[in-house]
């Protein structure tokens, strides 16, 4: 084991997103957006539940700004509600929404501590995918159009914008799978969908440079180090395919122009996606910081049966949170390094890393948290490894700050370092994760284990 201390000046805070933890659905002029309809959905959602009330922190910000403070947490990562701002086609701003997020910044600031907000978290207005939503061209627009109206309001106290969060996952799920909002389950689609997002990535990071020219604009990707099954050659090129799939689909047409190779028959999945003259021009982009999104790795292996990129995902050894997710800290060592290679040493975020676990106050009326307490250690130990080694990693966001609406899985998986009691009127209790993460940032030092692989 060796002992570290974080860089000066490592941001340390904690991440939430609107739909999960807002509240508020149909208040002060808010439009539905596409997860309000999906929850409302019998059957979309594990438990039956919605985001209508969540953890009700519209109301209650200035409590989770004071519990931000004494956890010792200097920045805290929120998504602002698109529908919220621009709730119906007619593209009128609704002053009601920006002021809550005008009063959410002055009230984090108030406390000292720096918002990091993003622009979208996955709750599109349900108006826009009225019009075809991520796979018809209009949203490119609406987008760029939405995210200059939130900077230009907030801008001046922002210093920090993420733009998107996981396309890899809204569009997959979204639009593949049928699991998360809009629940559709057409591959096709969801092939083009990725395309115009990268074009209305891009198209939005313009935007924000446009309304805040010295701001830092970067965006939170899905990744997940890919580990070969065994070392069949076959293995390790699903596994690079497998890092395509996740990270490089939209990565890699903003930041080298390209497509990355993801599929065994990449000319025939190019030619589905509708590209046209001009479109990887226009997907070229810079970021001043990447965000990603680490909770685990995949062990991959070559499948003939295994799809479009012809991969299959093997169970590891390590253990599992409660959602299923294996725990293998030194993946995000190895995420990080390879981020870092390969797109020219970027200044990097680690926007959301946290575990699942269904826990609750004991007889002392404490959460006593171990599984967390440790999944954090380790991976935040791996990341000051990465650092050690040179990466120029700039801070870490707990995935979260509260428990929350899971998406699909409702109220049954509780990520938070917060306790959320969803029965219980919203009470909030600190979880011992959350005390361990007051006590790093108090001294700066952690330990991990250089030998992991």
């Amino acid at each position: 084991m060796r002992r570290t201390r974080l860089p000066a000046g490592f941001v340390l805070g904690a991440a939430t997103a609107a739909y999960q933890v807002e509240g508020a659905w149909d208040e002060d002029g808010k439009g539905e957006s596409i997860w309000d309809r999906f929850a409302h959905t019998p059957g979309a959602i594990a438990d039956g539940s919605t985001g209508d009330v969540a953890c009700d922190e519209y109301h209650r910000y200035p409590e989770d700004a004071a519990l931000l403070r004494e956890l010792g947490l200097g920045a805290y990562r929120f998504s602002v509600s698109w529908p919220r701002i621009v709730p119906a086609a007619d593209g009128r701003v609704n002053r009601a929404g920006l002021d809550h997020y005008d009063r959410l910044v002055d009230e984090l600031l108030g406390h000292g501590i720096t918002p990091y907000p993003t622009l979208f978290h996955w709750d599109l207005p349900q108006w826009v995918q009225d019009a075809g939503g991520w796979a018809d061209r209009s949203v490119i627009g609406r987008l760029a159009a939405y995210a200059d109206t939130v900077v230009r309001v907030l801008g001046d106290r922002v210093a920090t914008w993420t733009v998107l969060n996981e396309p890899q996952i809204f569009v997959v799920l979204g639009y593949a799978a049928g699991i998360h909002a809009p629940g559709l389950r057409d591959p096709a689609l969801a092939l083009r969908a990725s395309h115009v997002v990268n074009l209305a990535h891009a198209e939005a990071v313009r935007a924000v440079r446009a309304a805040a020219p010295a701001a830092r604009i970067g965006s939170a990707f899905k990744v997940e180090a890919a580990y070969p099954a065994t070392d069949d050659p076959r293995d390790g090129a699903a596994a690079e395919r497998h890092h395509a799939l996740v990270a490089g689909w939209f990565l890699d047409p903003l930041l080298r122009g390209r497509y990355p190779v993801a599929y065994v028959d990449q000319e025939a999945a190019i030619a589905s996606m509708d590209i046209r003259p001009g479109d990887m021009e226009a997907m070229a982009t810079r970021f001043d910081f990447l965000g990603l999104n680490v909770y685990s790795r995949a062990i991959v292996a070559h499948d003939d049966a295994g799809g479009p990129s012809a991969i299959r995902r093997l169970a590891g050894p390590g253990p599992r949170t409660a959602i299923g997710w294996e725990v293998w800290p030194a993946a995000l060592h190895r995420i990080v390094r390879r981020i870092d290679r390969d797109y020219g040493h970027p200044p990097i975020y680690i926007t959301e890393n946290g575990c699942a676990a269904r826990d609750g106050p004991g007889p002392d009326g404490r959460i006593h948290d171990a599984d967390r307490v440790a999944y954090l250690h380790g991976h935040i130990g791996q990341l000051a490894r990465a650092i050690d080694d040179g990466c120029d990693v700039r801070g870490y966001f707990a995935w979260s700050l509260l428990d929350n609406f899971e998406w699909a899985e409702g109220y049954g998986q509780r990520f938070g370092v917060v306790w959320c009691g969803f029965d219980d009127g919203g009470r909030r209790i600190v979880k011992d994760s959350g005390w361990w993460l007051r006590d790093l940032a108090a001294s700066g030092e952690i330990d991990y284990d250089d030998s992991l692989a």
